[in-house]
């Protein structure tokens, strides 16, 4: 039986928020974070990865008004490293680990209220679910998106959601025991860790508890160019997961590579059936744009109409990392059972 905090009383909460190049953000994000002192004794762990924009010095500042926030530096970079290492090196006294993002704003009492839910639900984990807000016409359109079933397929931390037991969220808070025991998370996966950590989780007999009523606000990405990076990513990480647990992917995380697959599968045919090829990546590319134009409308607001071209870059970013990792590893499989049999 995996170990949780079932005493309620005194406890003691590292916040750890990894970081690189968010000086944008980063302030904003400590300043709704931090908890009431007479509520819960806390630390504020900043995990830089190498910032270059004056993330670094925006954290020394925070840290002369207030010496629970700390800045520690990150060698290894991705953020699944900078989570094990405030595990590693916490203060003694820890025993709950909130994991915060740069680009969130949080509500009042986030951590207090995690910790609260952590131990009435005796569980392992609390996750929450999340709206995408903008700053910018375009990161606000990238933000609908991503609210919108266009853009997330009704997964239930991306939504308003109830709140109950669940088998994946956004991650917010973890017992610390429970969280090294199972080893942290994966280094060797720079993405999609918390998935990943989950499968395990559960597989170790653990619960997760997602709590319907802690909703943060993340700022997306504000450009094209950098959302097809992330969604990239995203896909390579979750085919991940998948292979190395032997998981079967959901249905609304296969359809992206289907309609990849469809689109490629119609524009080659194009010698033989000329421009009925183009008749499915048409009707995808339009139904995108289509739903993008309804909202706009019905909202006025026109910045809406870059939902269609944001939609596109997240499915087939997607798709194209999820393949990428998936023939990847076919292609390892095969030349390992190669040279076995040579």
């Amino acid at each position: 039986m995996l170990a949780t905090v079932r005493v309620p009383g005194s406890q003691f909460a590292t916040i750890v928020m990894p970081a690189l190049n968010e000086a944008g953000y980063i302030a904003e994000a400590v300043a709704s974070l931090l908890p009431d002192e007479s509520a819960i004794d806390y630390e504020l762990l900043v995990l830089d990865g190498g910032s270059s924009d004056g993330t670094p010095e925006i954290v020394a500042k925070l840290s002369a008004a207030n010496p629970r926030i700390r800045l520690v530096h990150n060698p290894r970079r991705i953020q699944s490293a900078a989570v094990n290492i405030a595990a590693e090196t916490c203060d003694p006294r820890t025993t709950v680990l909130v994991r915060a993002d740069c680009h969130a704003v949080y509500p009042p009492r986030f951590v207090e209220k995690c910790v609260e839910t952590l131990i009435r639900e005796q569980s392992s984990s609390v996750v929450v679910s999340m709206r995408a807000i903008g700053r910018t016409p375009l990161q606000n359109a990238i933000a609908a998106t991503q609210n919108s079933r266009l853009g997330n397929g009704g997964s239930a931390h991306r939504r308003a959601s109830r709140s109950g037991f669940v088998d994946h969220g956004h991650h917010a808070a973890f017992d610390l025991g429970t969280f090294r025991s199972l080893g942290g998370y994966d280094e060797s996966a720079p993405y999609n860790e918390d998935a990943e950590f989950d499968a395990r989780l559960i597989g170790a007999g653990g619960r997760i508890f997602l709590d319907g009523n802690l909703s943060i606000d993340y700022y997306p990405r504000s450009s094209l160019p950098a959302l097809a990076k992330q969604y990239f990513r995203h896909g390579w990480g979750r085919a991940n997961t998948l292979l190395k647990h032997g998981m079967r992917p959901k249905l609304r995380q296969i359809l992206p590579v289907l309609l990849l697959l469809g689109c490629l599968a119609s524009i080659f045919s194009w010698p033989l059936t000329r421009w009925f090829s183009l008749l499915l990546p048409t009707a995808y590319v339009v139904a995108c744009v289509l739903w993008g134009a309804l909202l706009a409308v019905r909202q006025g607001e026109p910045n809406l109409l870059w939902m269609g071209p944001a939609a596109v870059t997240m499915h087939m970013s997607w798709a194209l990392g999820f393949l990428d990792r998936a023939c990847r590893t076919g292609a390892t499989r095969f030349l390992r059972l190669r040279n076995r049999s040579a």
